[in-house]
């Protein structure tokens, strides 16, 4: 049951709209203008969301959604207006209303309305931004072994073969080597094979001198000579075309760089090369090099799909949400669901997208699964092959986790988090096995009884 607000000064919309409010389980109570509108929301009980004319006497509804958004803790607010125009639909939005309606309104609209006014189900820990590792956050059994694999590589030249499907965080990968490593502080170049034409890439790779061809001039180092006493990363090397992939392996041979129109250059330079596609294949199909196959993959590197990795889910979908900004957001345990159901089929990149752009249209402090309504729902072939209770019990541990972190260990407090009771939370950990000796120590006073 939600304490619902109506401010309007139209006593018997006032009337209607308590009726329907209170036809479906709600408290309504009535505010017939702004500046009382703004006195009971000073005052307690809470108010849980507020429905708010836009065209009332004394302050008008933007006015009012103004004020009401600069309160510390302000609620959800759906803007009813009579004639809605471009302006106050733009406007209302801007200013942070969950959604903009047009009178009349009717049971079946406020029924449609209140799902969104009011976030269901229990909240998850706020996130909190990570300042290390950019976007490389995991602690899947997948992500701990590439994790330290990157270990492993970082102070070495060895050339680095990064596979895996588009989106999974290739190029995060390659920073990351780079950054851990004893190259750190020199130059990392990024070079996207797929996105520069053929005739244009030697020249970008390899650099030229002027006059070497129509439009050289002046000089040009190229990538390969900019990323000197660095890391070169060169993405989508699967993309390269058959004469680049042939000069490409005398730079790896010999660490010397010819460019167009010049004479050799001696350079030391670590290479790191991705790619989507499987190497090996193109190389039976003759389309890449065998030499060169082999030359670049001399450690390679897989980066496993985000559908294989589902425990890290969550707390990338947490990271992303913190890296928009803004005041902080929650996610709801049934938001949480509809991620993990999700198949992710764009990975890394479609989740960070997806977090974005809730963080951009989403009016709540805590995000739910409506939110989410543009994933599509998953076929029968990309739900895992998992029974119910499996499914249930991988979310139970994934949440258990997360409110046992939020709560410094204290399992008296995650079990309030969680909205179970506390022997509950003992019987799933017992059931689940999870080890409390990962979990950090209690907070500074609090207990555990």
């Amino acid at each position: 049951m939600a304490r619902i607000l109506i401010i309007d000064d139209d006593a018997a919309l006032r009337t209607g709209l308590g009726e329907a409010l209170g036809d479906l389980g709600h408290i309504a109570e009535e505010a017939a203008n702004g500046e009382a509108g703004l006195q009971r929301l000073a005052h307690p009980p809470t108010i849980d969301g507020v429905l708010l004319d836009l065209r009332m006497p004394g302050l008008d509804g933007m006015e009012v959604l103004r004020r009401i958004r600069a309160l510390p803790t302000p609620p959800p607010v759906a803007v009813l207006t009579a004639v809605a125009t471009a302006a106050n639909t733009i406007e209302a939005m801007r200013l942070g209303a969950v959604d903009h309606l047009t009178k009349p309104i009717g049971r079946a609209e406020i029924a449609a309305l209140l799902p969104r006014l009011l976030p269901s189900g229990p909240a998850l820990i706020r996130p909190q931004a990570r300042s290390e590792d950019g976007d490389l956050v995991g602690a899947s059994p997948a992500m701990r072994d590439v994790q330290k694999a990157i270990g492993l590589l970082a102070d070495s030249d060895a050339t680095v073969l990064i596979t895996g499907e588009t989106g999974t965080g290739k190029e995060v990968v390659a920073r990351a080597i780079h950054r851990h490593g004893r190259r750190a502080r020199k130059p990392f170049v990024a070079v996207n094979c797929a996105a520069i034409p053929a005739g244009l890439l030697e020249s970008t790779l390899f650099g030229h001198v002027r006059g070497a061809f129509t439009g050289a001039v002046a000089d040009a180092r190229g990538s390969i000579r900019e990323a000197d006493g660095g890391t070169l990363f060169l993405d989508e090397i699967g993309d390269m075309d058959l004469a680049m992939q042939a000069k490409l392996l005398r730079v790896l041979q010999d660490r010397v760089v010819v460019p167009v129109g010049g004479k050799p250059v001696a350079v030391d330079v670590r290479v790191l090369a991705a790619t989507h596609r499987d190497l090996a294949a193109e190389q039976r199909a003759g389309r890449f090099r065998e030499d060169l196959y082999w030359r670049l993959g001399v450690v390679p590197l897989g980066l496993p799909p985000l559908r294989a990795r589902p425990t890290d889910i969550l707390p990338l979908a947490e990271h992303f949400l913190a890296l928009t900004g803004g005041r902080p957001r929650a996610i709801s345990a049934a938001a949480s669901a509809r991620l993990l159901a999700h198949s992710w089929p764009g990975n890394v990149r479609e989740l960070r997208n997806a977090m974005e752009r809730v963080a951009a249209l989403a009016r709540h402090d805590v995000i739910d699964a409506d939110d989410f309504a543009f994933l599509h729902a998953p076929s029968p072939a990309e739900v895992p092959h998992e029974t119910l209770p499996d499914a249930v019990a991988r979310l139970e541990t994934s949440l258990i986790r997360r409110a046992l972190h939020a709560a410094g260990g204290n399992r008296a407090d995650a079990a309030r988090r969680l909205g179970i009771p506390r022997q509950a939370l003992y019987d799933k950990l017992r059931r689940y096995g999870l080890d409390m000796s990962e979990i950090p120590t209690h907070p500074v006073g609090k207990s555990d009884i």
